[in-house]
């Protein structure tokens, strides 16, 4: 069940991250969330390596809520590796960005992202956003198991 799982939120900005653990909090969505704060760190975890070598990476998060611009490795190359491996090339993955650059969206949605949404200024209006988010991606989505090969 996704309310079982983990939310892996990739954000490198604090105050980013703060909003949204609060709109999660707000939404009372109780999901344990695990933050990388830049794309190594979001591989690291998915795959079992760095500093989250020896994680049961069977168990997998619910939905993976991503940032573009991160340091290290950007989130389109993120999201490439999350599609390129049979472990997680199901994973929900939301594009949670500031970026409205067309070719952003458009390389995020070949690289088989779920959704792309900008991250709005307005503080009352990001809480709802990413709430709504939540509770559709961990209440009323069915997640398809990913296969190791």
């Amino acid at each position: 069940m996704a309310t079982d799982r983990p939310i892996l939120l990739v954000e490198d900005n604090p105050d980013d991250e703060a909003l949204t653990l609060r709109a999660f909090n707000k939404n009372k969505i109780s999901n344990q969330v695990v933050v990388a704060r830049d794309g190594v760190d979001a591989v690291d975890y998915l795959f079992g390596m760095g500093r989250h070598a020896g994680r049961d990476t069977s168990v997998m998060p619910a939905v993976v809520f991503l940032d573009l611009k991160l340091p290290r490795i950007d989130g389109l190359e993120v999201l490439r590796r999350i599609r390129a491996d049979s472990r997680t090339n199901l994973l929900p993955v939301v594009v949670l960005t500031t970026s409205r650059e067309a070719d952003d969206i458009q390389e995020a949605y070949r690289l088989g992202a779920n959704s792309y949404i900008r991250k709005p200024v307005d503080f009352e209006r990001f809480l709802t956003i990413v709430g709504q988010l939540g509770l559709y991606w961990l209440e009323y989505n069915e997640l398809a198991e990913s296969r190791a090969d």
